[in-house]
């Protein structure tokens, strides 16, 4: 939250949503638009808050996901007192580190001296490395050879996919994603991290149109997978490797048969928690 006052009262709605993802996302990005000002992701879903002067009885009204038949979100609300939003933020984002060779921290954080050293300002974007598929899709770079290759980060929300490829010998990386505060973030983050061969798109899977990468990223959620496929396909060169995450492990199946129809194969996963984000490669 930009502003930094202690004297404005703000209102804490503590939204469950099940399942998190990808509606967590959704549900934040959604909010932002209605005059939500600062998100803290949990457990059980995400709190959201909204100045009190804003807050009203018709706030939610709009916001499309409320009613959405593929996810359910409970929340309750709650006055606070004036609060130091950036103390708050700050105690809040822990960095976290993969491998002991990447680690993902905030400007606030001190340097620890890994290989990879990420540094970003999530504010309401996804993929922090908190949620296990970020952390796996970081999993799996660190073990690939992505040296002088042109990569796609599809559903790159922060964009740190993209900038650890960038970071990994990528020459070209095209970070994209359908949301403006992902973009906005993003673009923030690659500067930040000094990664001027991340080129950070706005939209969806139309962008790749004529487009084609040796290694695609997409950590989106299943059943945007299972639709562009197909136009990952298209895009991937012959022999080229497609990271997916986003998925429960009972959806890996499904994900296997339609790349299968693209001729896409299966070679390997990861799994942690029920989460999956697996390697395919184009034959």
């Amino acid at each position: 939250m930009e502003n930094n006052t202690t004297d404005q009262i703000y209102v804490e709605y503590d939204f469950t949503v099940t399942p998190q993802l990808p509606w967590n996302d959704v549900l934040m990005a959604q909010l932002g638009e209605v005059g939500f000002e600062s998100f803290i992701e949990t457990e059980t879903g995400i709190k959201a808050y909204v100045l009190k002067t804003t807050d009203a009885a018709t706030i939610l009204d709009t916001v499309d996901i409320m009613n959405n038949d593929l996810c359910d979100i409970a929340f309750a609300k709650a006055e606070i007192p004036p609060t130091n939003w950036n103390a708050e933020w700050e105690k809040n984002f822990n960095p976290i580190t993969v491998n002991n060779r990447c680690e993902v921290r905030a400007p606030f954080h001190q340097a620890s001296g890994v290989e990879y050293d990420i540094v970003i300002e999530p504010k309401m974007s996804f993929g922090t490395g908190h949620h296990q598929t970020t952390h796996m899709m970081i999993e799996h770079l660190l073990n690939e050879n992505v040296e002088n290759l042109e990569v796609l980060d599809m559903g790159s929300g922060t964009g740190v996919l993209g900038i650890l490829a960038q970071m990994r010998g990528a020459v070209k990386v095209d970070a994209i994603d359908i949301d403006t505060w992902c973009y906005e973030n993003a673009l923030e983050n690659v500067k930040r991290n000094k990664t001027d061969k991340v080129a950070v798109i706005l939209g969806g899977a139309e962008q790749l149109e004529g487009k084609s990468y040796d290694f695609i990223i997409a950590n989106i959620n299943r059943n945007i997978l299972l639709q562009d496929i197909p136009v990952y396909a298209k895009s991937l060169k012959k022999g080229g490797t497609i990271l997916f995450s986003g998925f429960y492990e009972e959806d890996l199946v499904h994900i296997k048969n339609k790349c299968m129809e693209s001729g896409i194969v299966y070679d390997s996963h990861l799994k942690k928690d029920s989460w999956i984000a697996a390697k395919m490669i184009k034959s």
